[in-house]
């Protein structure tokens, strides 16, 4: 249904640019700039062309600003209710025969599990009172080991190996 609004538009547009464009050359030759148009014919054409390429970028950069909007618009919040008194988990201990012989260090474990909390290399270079590179080395050294590519994968591995909770 859009696609056939859109092309009756721009079908109306077409048709009301060539209407446009029919009476612009008839006023021309009726007043007699013949002379004008022939000697400068290039740069009317060229002026018309930019005209319209100007006229077409406002309108798309319009329709896609509009569109973003409407996007953004669209967004849903949920709340989610947590009980006052969450059960007390069991403490979580790390297998740390798995991690000596993955060869991972305490800090490595230790950034492993901030990781999986979901924060960030800054968040966690700022907890740890470490440089943000620090943390990236830890982080690649850590991946290399749980043979992981992505943060989400060393998490899942992590958790699979028993080195996470």
């Amino acid at each position: 249904m859009d696609i056939l609004l859109h092309n009756t538009i721009m079908k109306r547009h077409v048709l009301i640019f060539g209407f446009v464009g029919g009476l612009l050359i008839a006023t021309l030759q009726y007043t007699e700039y013949r002379f004008v148009i022939i000697e400068h014919s290039v740069e009317l054409y060229s002026a018309l062309v930019a005209i319209l390429f100007a006229a077409f970028g406002i309108w798309l950069g319009l329709r896609i600003t509009r569109s973003r909007e409407t996007i953004r618009e669209t967004v849903v919040v949920r709340e989610v209710l947590v009980p006052a008194q969450a059960p007390a988990l069991e403490p979580f201990a790390p297998n740390t025969a798995r991690q000596h012989t993955l060869g991972i260090t305490a800090r490595e474990l230790e950034i492993l599990t901030l990781v999986a909390g979901g924060l960030s290399n800054r968040e966690i270079a700022t907890q740890l009172f470490v440089s943000e590179n620090t943390v990236k080395t830890h982080c690649a050294r850590t991946f290399d080991k749980l043979v992981a590519a992505r943060r989400t994968q060393a998490v899942q591995r992590g958790k699979e190996l028993g080195l996470l909770p």
